[in-house]
Parts: structure tokens; sequence; C-alpha cells
């Protein structure tokens, strides 16, 4: 993909991958310009989001990006906090992180997953104004829906490696197999 394809995705906005009823809806922070331009969460080359949640169980292979669609039979969906494409994550202000998370708020009460998965723990903790979050199960709950906070998979995330993200989202597959799916 060219340069100039990659910005001429700046600002655009990829649907959801959600229903309701979700065993786990996972949270990025804003899409890239790589998924933007092929409208396709963590399409990135680099971002290990597709290959952890294989790694952790969630998915009996490896999905590519393009295949995001199949998530939705795992019981598994995909938002964003912020829903504009950006190269960036900190071209988004903390404004925008809590209208993000006010929307994401009503997207949850409305589809009520079991979980909600956060992908990143500072984009987490200025979207809810909770600066003492940390990766893991959150008091937090929304409705009936429980929050995890979990390592960005972003390939900057220097301080994650696949494996121990695994680890981390295998420990939320636990939790949500242990769960009870909530009444309609």
């Amino acid at each position: 993909m060219s340069p100039e394809e990659l910005q001429a995705a700046r600002d655009t906005v990829i649907p959801d991958v959600i229903a309701g009823g979700l065993s786990v809806l996972f949270c990025g922070i804003n899409p890239g310009l790589m998924s933007g331009a092929t409208g396709h969460h963590f399409a990135r080359p680099g971002n290990r989001f597709w290959p952890v949640l294989h790694l952790s169980g969630f998915t009996p292979r490896q999905l590519k990006p393009s295949e995001q669609n199949e998530l939705l039979s795992y019981g598994l969906g995909i938002t964003n906090v912020v829903a504009r494409a950006t190269a960036r994550a900190d071209e988004i202000d903390a404004e925008e992180f809590r209208e993000g998370g006010r929307l994401l708020t009503a997207k949850v009460e409305q589809l009520r997953p079991n979980w909600l998965a956060v992908v990143g723990v500072t984009a987490y903790r200025t979207a809810f104004g909770d600066r003492r979050a940390r990766i893991g199960p959150q008091d937090r709950t929304i409705g009936a829906t429980r929050v995890w906070v979990l390592p960005n998979p972003s390939g900057l995330n220097a301080h994650w490696t696949a494996q121990t993200m695994a680890e981390e989202y295998a420990r939320l597959r636990v939790a949500a197999q242990a769960s009870p799916s909530q009444p309609d």
C-alpha cells in the first residue's frame, strides 16, 4: 500500500464487528491508517492482536484481519474507543478519548457483552477517568458487563511479548468461559 493510500485513510471509520450478547467485545484504541485503508481491525502487519488471540485459545487458528467477521461465530467482537483512523494514537486528545468512553459505554449498554476487553491501559485510563487502572480485571462494570484491560498488541508495545500477552488474554478467556451468559 502506498503512503498516499495510507494518508487517504486518515479519519476514516471502519465498521465494528459486533452483535448482541457476545462473550467478549474487544476494544482497540482506534484504527490505524492500515486498518482505515483496508476496513479491517488490527490490520497493520506488526500488530500482534490476531496471533495473540490464537495463542491465547480464543480462536482455533490464527485469523487474518480480512477474516474478522469469523470472530462472531466464537462469541467475540471488535470495536474501538475512538472510531477514526489516525497514524498514531497520540493524535487523539484526552477529550476525544473521554467522548469515546461515553460512546463505548452506550454501545456496551445496548449490546450487553459478558466482558468488555480494552486493549491499552493508557487509553482505558483516559476514556474512563481511572488513573489507577492496571492490566487485568477491573472493579468497574457497565451494566452487567465486566471490564478487563489487556496489553496493547501494537508492535510498538515492547513491554509485552506475544507470549506474555497471550498469557494475559488467556486469563480473560478462562474468566469468560466461567461467566454465565447474560439474560436477554
